[in-house]
This record gives structure tokens, sequence and C-alpha cells, in this order.
């Protein structure tokens, strides 16, 4: 997409993923599509393809929504990397190069966030369905019949 029309586009695209609920999102998701079809088919195309697996997050628990949105621990810890190995650029082995990643990673690490409802991992590891974030209790609506 031409750079003019580059922020109308991921402010729409801002209006899918952080919508509150997955068929908000889908309706967002087809408003893009329509608006921007005509003209640039192949990013609507890319973005329709990969429709599924954009909008996964929603079956996981709310809680774990702003982690999975963002690309922040990635992006900060290889920046961090990235700016110390330029500077020993040539000057390390391989080995000590690798050691040297490991440590700044280790390091790294101590700063980031803990993961908030970290007490929903067992249940996501025992196969419990989320849908729209709340978790989905098969028992109770059965006793309740």
């Amino acid at each position: 997409m031409p750079k003019a029309l580059q922020a109308k586009a991921k402010a729409d695209l801002h209006e899918i993923w952080m919508a509150d609920t997955k068929d908000d999102a889908g309706k967002a998701f087809d408003l893009f599509c329509v608006k921007y079809q005509v003209k640039y088919e192949k990013a609507v195309a890319c973005l329709k393809k990969d429709r599924d697996a954009l909008l996964t997050f929603f079956d996981f628990p709310a809680e774990h929504w702003k982690h999975i949105r963002t690309t922040n621990p990635i992006e900060s810890t290889f920046a961090t990397v990235r700016h110390r190995t330029k500077r020993t650029k040539g000057c390390l082995k391989r080995n000590t190069a690798m050691v040297m990643v490991f440590k700044l990673i280790k390091e790294a690490e101590k700063r980031w966030l803990k993961l908030r409802g970290k007490n929903q991992l067992p249940k996501l590891i025992q196969g419990v369905t989320f849908s729209e974030g709340i978790e989905i209790i098969e028992n109770q609506t059965k006793s309740a019949a």
C-alpha cells in the first residue's frame, strides 16, 4: 500500500485485533476487506488466507491477550543482543559469541513482565476450551440438564 494510505490501513487493522469479541473482529475484518479489496487485492488476499490464525488469540484466556497481541518481548530482547554484538563484530569466536548472546538474553529476561493469568496455563495444557477469553465449562451445563 502507498505510504499515504498506510496510517488509515493500520488504524483499520487495529480495529480487528483490538476488538472485544471475535464477532466484532470478524466484522472489522470484513469491513477492511471490502474497503481495500478493489485497489489492493494482494494485500487483502494475504490477510484473508491467514484469517483463522490471526484471530486465534480469542480462543485463549482474556488475561493472555495483551501478551499475545504484542511482539515487544521479541523486539526488545533482540535489540539488546543486536546492540552488543554489533560493537564486538569480528572480535569473538563463534562459541564465545554464542555464550555472550545467551548471557545477554538471560540478563534481559530479568526485566520481563510476568505473564498475566499464569494460573490459566495449567488449564490450557489440560486442553480446557476458551471462547472470547472466557473458559467454557461443559460439566456445569451437563449437570444442570
